[in-house]
C-alpha cells in the first residue's frame, strides 16, 4: 500500500515543511490550505508518498515540532496513478511505518475485555484438543491459536528493545503475562467442567499424543517455531496482521499455554513444569529472532526513532 498523511501544522512551520517535502523524489503529490486546520490551529498539508520515502516523510515533519504542535494522520491508498511516477510505484516496497506498526500492536495487544475474552476463549477451546483424537484435536488447536492474540504482545518486546521504547516493551509484556495466565486459567476451568461431565479423565488427557509432543519437542518442532517467529515478526513489521493466525498454528504458544493449565487442574506438577518449558522455548525464539528481524529492518530500512 502507498501512504498518504495530513500533517497539521503551525503557519509559520508550513513554507519550511513543504521545501523539504517537496525534496523527497518518492512523494508523488503535495498540496496545502491555508488555515484550514482548527485543532491544532494552523495549516493542513497533504503528502501522497511511495512506502520507500514514507519513512522521511515523517522524518521532515518531526522539525516542525520546534515551531508548536503538529498532527499527523497516516493512511493507505489503494492505488496510486502519475504518469511521471510510474516507474517508482511499480517498484515501490511493502514497509510500514514504524509509528503503524507500533498502534498495530497496541490495538491488537492491549488488555482491553476483548483482548481478554479472546485469550480466554482461546484457552478453553485449547483445552478440548487435548481429550480429542485427529482430527478433532487439530481443528481445536488451530482454532484456538486463531481465536487467541497470542502473537502481538510478544511482538512488542522485540520491537520495543530494539528502537529502545521501553514502555512498548514492557507494555507488551504485561499483556503477555496477562494474557497467558488467562489461557491457562480458562483451560483449566473448561478442563474441570468436561471432567465433571465425564467428558474428561486423568487418564484420558494423560494418554494424547499431544501431550508427550509437547512435552519432549524434539529438533523439528524447533525448527518449525523458528521459521514461525520469524514470519510472525516479519508480517507485524509489513503490517500483515491478518495473517498472523499461520505463525501462531505453527507455534506452540497456546496448547502448551493451556497444557499447563490443565494439567495443573489433575495435580500434574511436572508436567506443568514441561508444559511451561515449551511455552518458554517459544516465547524466547520470537524475542531473539524477533530482535534480529527488527534489528535488520532498523538497520536497513528505516533508519531512525519512530516519533513519539
Amino acid at each position: 500500500m502507498y501512504r498518504s498523511f495530513d500533517i497539521s501544522v503551525p503557519a509559520v512551520a508550513t513554507d519550511e515543511l513543504l521545501a523539504s517535502l517537496e525534496r523527497l523524489d518518492q512523494v508523488i503529490s503535495l498540496s496545502v490550505e491555508r488555515g484550514a486546520s482548527v485543532k491544532p490551529p494552523g495549516d493542513v498539508i497533504r503528502v501522497c508518498s511511495l512506502n520507500s520515502e514514507a519513512g522521511e516523510v515523517l522524518r521532515a515533519v518531526d522539525g516542525a515540532h520546534e515551531h508548536g504542535q503538529v498532527s499527523i494522520a497516516t493512511a493507505d491508498l489503494a492505488s496510486l496513478v502519475d504518469r511521471e511516477h510510474a516507474e517508482a510505484i511499480l517498484k515501490d516496497t511493502d514497509e510500514a511505518l514504524l509509528e503503524e506498526t507500533e498502534a498495530g500492536l497496541r490495538h491488537q495487544s492491549r488488555p482491553t475485555h476483548n483482548y481478554l475474552l479472546l485469550m480466554a476463549a482461546g484457552g478453553a477451546v485449547a483445552a478440548t484438543g487435548f481429550i480429542s483424537t485427529p482430527p478433532t484435536q487439530t481443528i481445536a488447536f488451530v482454532s484456538a491459536s486463531v481465536i487467541a492474540p497470542g502473537f502481538e504482545p510478544l511482538a512488542k518486546v522485540p520491537m520495543g528493545a530494539v528502537l529502545g521504547r521501553w514502555r512498548t516493551m514492557l507494555r507488551g509484556l504485561r499483556s503477555a503475562l496477562i494474557g497467558y495466565a488467562l489461557i491457562a486459567l480458562a483451560a483449566a476451568l473448561a478442563y474441570l467442567l468436561l471432567e465433571t461431565t465425564g467428558a474428561a479423565a486423568p487418564k484420558k488427557f494423560l494418554a494424547n499424543t499431544e501431550v508427550d509432543k509437547l512435552a519432549n519437542p524434539i529438533s523439528l518442532d524447533i525448527l518449525v517455531s523458528s521459521a514461525a517467529a520469524v514470519a510472525g515478526v516479519t508480517m507485524v513489521a509489513a503490517r500483515r496482521f491478518a495473517l498472523l493466525a499461520g505463525p501462531l498454528m505453527a507455534l506452540a504458544l497456546i496448547p502448551s499455554a493451556a497444557m499447563a493449565g490443565a494439567a495443573a487442574a489433575i495435580g500434574e506438577g511436572d508436567l506443568v513444569l514441561q508444559a511451561l518449558e515449551r511455552l518458554g522455548i517459544d516465547v524466547a525464539l520470537i524475542f531473539v529472532l524477533g530482535a534480529g528481524v527488527m534489528g535488520m529492518k532498523q538497520a536497513l530500512v528505516h533508519r531512525r526513532t519512530p516519533l513519539p
